[in-house]
């Protein structure tokens, strides 16, 4: 059964590994017959930073816009980025922070102790590559993705799995294709 899905790549460069993981998803899932958009950070113009903080909602540019209408057309949402000091890259915090807004992907109940998920239904899977072994990372530092996955998605209603590759400069030739035709399985499957 086909799905629409949206592939965001969180990495400012769409000439790397994470680009490319991004578009072997892409391939597959519309070899599969899934309807796809795709939108990369890097092409994206917004101002991440919050100047005031949630005191008051910046104006939100045309790209956070498209960024809010494509989440909620889709069915299935797969971020690709690369891990930096355990963690996503600034660019993709910062549209979170500037687009992941109430009234837009939760609502607190007026007692402030409970909130509404307003994107319930969706999926979501996180693509990342580390150049750390991702169960070393978790040993040390815990889940370098739970903050996406649980934080910001979860808090929205969003079901998030990870699949985090590493070392990733480190890794053979052999090593990659394996990656590639893994993501190609997700792709195609909409997973």
């Amino acid at each position: 059964m086909s799905k629409k899905i949206l592939i965001f790549l969180g990495h400012t460069d769409a000439a790397t590994l994470s680009g490319a993981h991004a578009d072997a998803y892409e391939a597959a899932a519309r070899a599969a017959g899934h309807e796809v958009r795709r939108m990369n950070v890097g092409e994206m113009h917004f101002d991440p930073i919050l100047h005031e903080g949630y005191k008051s909602i910046q104006e939100l540019e045309p790209d956070l816009h498209d960024f809010q209408e494509n989440v909620r057309w889709a069915e299935h949402i797969v971020f690709v980025y690369p891990i930096w000091w355990c963690a996503m890259p600034a660019a993709l915090k910062g549209l979170f922070d500037r687009a992941w807004l109430p009234h837009y992907a939760f609502n607190f109940a007026p007692h402030g102790l409970t909130w509404k998920k307003l994107l319930r239904g969706r999926t979501a899977r996180i693509i990342s590559t580390a150049n750390t072994a991702p169960w070393l990372l978790r040993l040390m530092y815990g889940s370098p993705t739970a903050h996406l996955s649980l934080s910001i998605l979860g808090f929205a209603g969003i079901r998030a799995r990870a699949t985090v590759f590493g070392p990733s400069e480190r890794a053979s030739a052999k090593t990659h294709a394996r990656w590639f035709r893994r993501i190609a399985a997700l792709g195609s499957a909409g997973k």
